[in-house]
């Protein structure tokens, strides 16, 4: 497969279709994969993809160092297909300016991984479950459902608060593409920028809602967070409402608006009081 990616990329970048090939490469550490743009067709050996290529590499689409290049070329996963198609459908991304190369890493364990993306131009690998949704299930978050409101409370104060404000969840996520975070700004001061019990709770759970409907539950913001924090639990409960009351699994086109950003005229309102 990796052979066949490598070639296909090479192509691409010799006959001009795209000027820049984003993908996977090794890491400066021995064990560790790195994102890697490559513009040289003499340099796509450098392309690897295994079970270690866990990066949500749709964040690059929209990195102007990257977008300079011109046309891009991108190897995406399924969630990475997922996040492209929520830049499609948000008009973050012009389709004919991005060539998708997408990937299956055969007999994975992870949804993530063992799941054919729901759009690409060239696939690589086996199909496997289509769309990468099928096979996903919510223990944990039954289990922080069958707890007491205060207990969960507990649960996600004692998390919380090891939050530093780094804002790495924020950077490593394709979706969130505000050109100006709500955390940036001062006047008015949205969320507190300290790092305490209040303004973690603000930040981490205004950024949920934020994704809600958006989020491809790639799973980035946990990996990322140095405090261990598992804010994918946060996004994976919104996902689970979201499609409990619409049916709506996030990224499977770029065609079908998400549901908190749609209007009907015989939408249930039986909520307001």
């Amino acid at each position: 497969m990796i052979e066949e990616l490598r070639k296909k990329a090479g192509e691409l970048l010799t006959s001009g279709d795209v000027n820049v090939v984003i993908g996977y490469g090794e890491g400066p550490s021995e064990g560790r994969v790195t994102a890697i743009t490559i513009t040289d067709a003499a340099d796509v050996e450098k392309l690897i993809f295994d079970e270690r290529c866990d990066n949500n590499l749709a964040l690059y689409l929209k990195k102007p160092e990257v977008t300079q290049h011109g046309k891009m070329a991108i190897v995406a996963k399924a969630a990475d297909s997922r996040a492209i198609n929520v830049l499609l459908l948000e008009n973050q991304l012009i389709r004919e300016n991005v060539v998708i190369l997408g990937v299956n890493l055969d007999g994975a364990d992870s949804w993530r991984k063992g799941n054919t993306p729901p759009v690409y131009d060239f696939m690589f690998g086996n199909e496997g479950i289509k769309n990468g949704w099928e096979e996903i299930d919510y223990p944990k978050i039954e289990e922080l459902e069958n707890m007491s409101s205060d207990e969960r409370w507990e649960f996600w104060q004692a998390h919380l608060e090891r939050c530093i404000k780094c804002y790495a969840c924020r950077q490593v996520c394709p979706i969130c593409t505000c050109t100006r975070c709500i955390t940036d700004k001062n006047q008015p001061q949205w969320v507190p920028t300290s790092p305490h019990k209040m303004g973690n709770t603000h930040w981490n759970v205004t950024r949920a809602f934020h994704l809600a409907g958006r989020c491809v539950q790639c799973g980035e913001c946990t990996r990322a967070c140095p405090m261990d924090i598992p804010l994918e639990l946060l996004n994976l409960k919104i996902a689970k409402e979201i499609f409990d009351e619409y049916q709506f699994k996030v990224g499977l086109n770029a065609e079908d608006p998400p549901p908190l950003a749609t209007y009907k005229e015989d939408d249930d309102q039986s909520f307001i009081g």
